[in-house]
């Protein structure tokens, strides 16, 4: 206890003062140092979080932008491209949905339809959609800005286009788009078919030769000695 009751009577000494004080200081240096090294840590994380988050999203609306463009000329396309205007629609899509944004199934719902009206458009106004394609755009930029506001305004415009569907018109417009898809297809597959050459003589296939022996006309037979 000698050791204790020593060090008791030195921190209560004014020997120690400069020592405690010197201590002290150094140790709230090193806690103040720690909380703003974490503090900075943490706001260039958000910051490499939210530019990453940023351009997943930027990179998602340009896809989506650019199959609207493809949508307005849908009727043109050939099927393979049809094809792969769809599989860049579905990434597109599921970029949208995975963005940790509130409110981004509702933007790809919202897209999902529009890009459906601008196909089903296409077949009647052909190369006339520039109009539709720029309000997509416009949308699409706007959501990105405000995604609070621009969701409420997806929201009801879903809601709107839900109250209007009815069940007798819906198979309707259900039987133009299987038409229009048969017709479709129909079209490109006569033009693959008159783009095909004609068979010629030169493509018909080759059989072995044969020598035919010409017969003797009747001179030479006159001439010839007849044998005894």
């Amino acid at each position: 206890m000698q050791w204790w009751n020593d060090l008791t009577s030195w921190l209560t000494s004014s020997d120690a003062r400069p020592a405690l004080f010197t201590a002290g200081v150094l140790f709230l240096a090193v806690l103040v140092s720690g909380v703003l090294a974490a503090l900075i840590a943490r706001a260039a994380i958000k910051r490499v979080v939210a530019q990453r988050d940023r351009e997943a999203k930027n990179s998602a609306i340009a896809a989506l932008i650019d199959a609207a463009t493809e949508a307005s000329v849908w009727n043109s396309l050939t099927p393979q491209e049809q094809v792969l205007a769809d599989r860049a629609v579905g990434q597109a899509d599921i970029l949208v949905r995975l963005l940790p944004i509130r409110g981004s199934d509702v933007a790809a719902n919202w897209a999902a339809h529009q890009l459906h009206e601008l196909k089903r458009a296409s077949a009647t106004f052909g190369y006339q959609l520039d109009p539709a394609v720029v309000e997509f755009r416009d949308r699409l930029l706007e959501w990105q800005r405000r995604p609070a506001r621009t969701r409420r305004e997806f929201q009801n415009d879903l809601v709107r286009w839900r109250a209007q569907r009815q069940e007798p018109e819906q198979s309707v417009v259900t039987q133009q788009d299987a038409w229009i898809a048969e017709q479709h297809h129909e079209r490109f597959a006569d033009t693959a078919d008159a783009t095909q050459p004609e068979p010629t003589l030169a493509d018909a296939p080759t059989g072995p030769t044969r020598t035919v022996e010409a017969a003797p006309s009747d001179a030479e037979t006159a001439a010839t000695p007849a044998s005894s």
